[in-house]
């Protein structure tokens, strides 16, 4: 699943720093602390996500309540849209089919409801593409990816143990849990514990392992916390305090379903490049990597399984194979430009972008420019990153966290709160005349660096931003004129 990033890659688009007006004035509740109206907050927000792409990827996140989800049953006219697109293009019959060795926990239900949960999965398309052909492509890909995650891996000559002579292809979802893990057992709990953000945010459960469940075998508290979030109306602490939920429920197959839909960017999601939605980069293009589903591969795991050096390794040839087998079987045609192979791809973990500007990240984290005109210096804002953050451009709300540090991953970020509206103030009226036309200093008026004012008959020059520091006390001042 998911791998935990640790180092950035170059800022691309919506990366570096917007000069957004804000108003931004100390808080009188808190020392040290400072007011944003929540207003400019949103507004510096839109200006960093205003690349339409945004919106794609946020809605293509969109989830059903789990009271609708867990009503689906096959067959049922109130099942939702997409739900029925996949009853019709991948009836139960060719479940069937594929899953003769599945594990008795993969059912066809609760694949009707791991799909239910997320509209977008075989939803339907506005612009004339064909939502059936692109629904059957997108579940003989997943299928492709389950032979090899979960799939049984026998001969089909090898009668004694493939009794039915299946295709490889045919033997998806075997594993329900990682080879050689059972429910009790600590695996997988790197980093539980430590005083960092990712403990914050997802803190582990006592006594629970995080090795690999589900159909794409979900890894780390950090993806359990993370999914469970989209699963349970932002509670991560329902996964971590249980995680084998993610082998005993539906939530076994949407987890598969949620990595699908999910970017890592500068990764696509699996969706996006199935359905074209996705227009690769000229870099992206200049290392290899276009339509195709090669492409899902680098997505997945590009770093071990895509290159020339893995191209005879035995996880792509599997997935390749296991794809070709499904493609045929299926009619799935391949278009003149796809590749289902990722030989001659560079991983996405070892492209260059220095300098792109043609790539899109989906994290927040800290703006640590400098800006004179603002307290402190400090930006009061957040820049989208390419490495994994407590907070997501995908998440309603999580810019917000990020400006007000809800999980402290921030050194030294000032203490801000967010207000509905900002009181307005009444300016102090001026007690001396200004010198040389210099206006008088003002209490409650909000200075930048540069400006200069009146006070106790001399003139002064503030550095930064300053409201409410006296003059004649130095910093941010310094006398110019007495």
């Amino acid at each position: 699943m998911f791998k935990r990033k640790t180092v950035a890659w170059l800022f691309g688009v919506g990366a570096f720093p917007v000069c957004a007006a804000m108003n931004i004035q100390p808080d009188p509740e808190t020392p040290d602390g400072y007011l944003i109206a929540r207003s400019d907050l949103q507004a510096v927000e839109k200006e960093k996500t205003a690349n339409p792409m945004y919106a794609i990827w946020a809605n293509a996140l969109a989830t059903r309540p789990n009271s609708v989800v867990e009503a689906i049953e096959p067959g049922q006219a109130t099942n939702p849209d997409n739900v029925q697109r996949v009853e019709r293009v991948f009836p139960e019959h060719e479940w069937n089919f594929l899953t003769h060795m599945a594990a008795p926990e993969y059912t066809y239900t609760r694949f009707l409801r791991a799909i239910g949960k997320f509209p977008a999965f075989c939803g339907d398309y506005s612009d004339g593409r064909d939502a059936d052909a692109i629904c059957k492509k997108s579940l003989i890909t997943a299928f492709a990816h389950f032979a090899q995650e979960t799939g049984g891996h026998i001969a089909k000559d090898n009668i004694s143990d493939n009794p039915l002579g299946l295709e490889e292809w045919q033997q998806a979802l075997v594993h329900v849990r990682e080879m050689g893990w059972s429910e009790g057992q600590l695996g997988y709990t790197t980093g539980c514990g430590q005083n960092d953000w990712q403990n914050r945010k997802w803190p582990c459960g006592d006594g629970q392992g995080y090795f690999g469940r589900g159909a794409k075998q979900l890894s780390y508290h950090f993806n359990y916390g993370a999914f469970s979030e989209v699963m349970f109306d932002g509670d991560a602490s329902v996964l971590l305090n249980n995680p084998g939920l993610v082998a005993d429920s539906w939530l076994n197959l949407a987890s598969a379903i949620w990595f699908f839909l999910t970017p890592q960017a500068p990764k696509p999601a699996m969706l996006h490049v199935i359905d074209r939605t996705w227009v690769p980069s000229q870099r992206e293009l200049d290392a290899g990597i276009g339509y195709g589903f090669g492409t899902t591969i680098n997505v997945i795991n590009g770093g071990i399984e895509c290159g020339e050096q893995n191209k005879n390794k035995g996880q792509p040839v599997n997935r390749i194979r296991y794809w070709e087998g499904l493609a045929e079987h299926y009619q799935i045609p391949i278009e003149a430009d796809e590749q289902n192979t990722c030989w001659q791809q560079t991983p996405y973990g070892s492209l260059n972008l220095n300098g792109a500007t043609d790539v899109l990240y989906t994290n927040w984290d800290g703006n640590w420019r400098y800006y004179p005109d603002r307290p402190g210096g400090y930006s009061f804002e957040c820049n989208l990153v390419g490495f994994q953050t407590a907070y997501s451009a995908l998440v309603e709300g999580d810019y917000e966290k990020c400006v007000t540090n809800l999980y402290q991953s921030h050194a030294s970020w000032p203490k801000v709160r967010v207000v509905d509206e900002l009181t307005p103030t009444e300016p102090e009226q001026p007690s001396e005349p200004p010198i040389d036309g210099v206006e008088v200093w003002q209490a409650n008026k909000v200075y930048y660096a540069g400006d200069q004012v009146t006070y106790e008959g001399a003139i002064y020059q503030v550095k930064w931003w300053s409201q409410g520091n006296l003059p004649s006390q130095g910093d941010p001042w310094f006398l110019v004129q007495s």
